[in-house]
């Protein structure tokens, strides 16, 4: 018995046992700001495109404008935002009356209106 007092007297002791300085755990885990992670693939297609862009977001714009009935009928699917994806877009946006992007640039709101139109 007289061992189980010892221990326990180290136990509720006036001297804490002096522990590491660290960050809470909480904190551990957190990202870093400002920092992708690259794990995450980027998605294609998201982002303001306007015309001088290429790329797949591009090309992903294209076959979906050529989903919809004459506005970039006979259109190329080359990934490069021309004059031509850019007058398809405007064309796009009036007629479907669409309003918070600039005329002929595929923003939020363009990128919406037709993800809901084609697939």
């Amino acid at each position: 018995m007289s061992g189980l007092v010892l221990a326990s007297s180290f136990l509720v002791g006036n001297d804490p046992v002096p522990q590491e300085s660290s960050l809470p755990a909480e904190r551990l885990h957190q990202p870093v700001p400002d920092t992708p992670d690259p794990s995450l693939p980027e998605i294609p297609g998201t982002g303001v495109l306007r015309q001088g862009d290429s790329g797949h977001g591009v090309y992903e714009l294209q076959v979906r404008l050529l989903q919809i009935p004459n506005v970039y009928d006979g259109g190329a699917t080359d990934g490069r935002y021309g004059t031509e994806v850019r007058e398809a877009v405007a064309r796009f946006q009036e007629w479907y009356g669409i309003r918070g992007d600039e005329t002929g640039v595929y923003g939020d709101e363009t990128r919406h209106a037709l993800m809901l139109r084609t697939k």
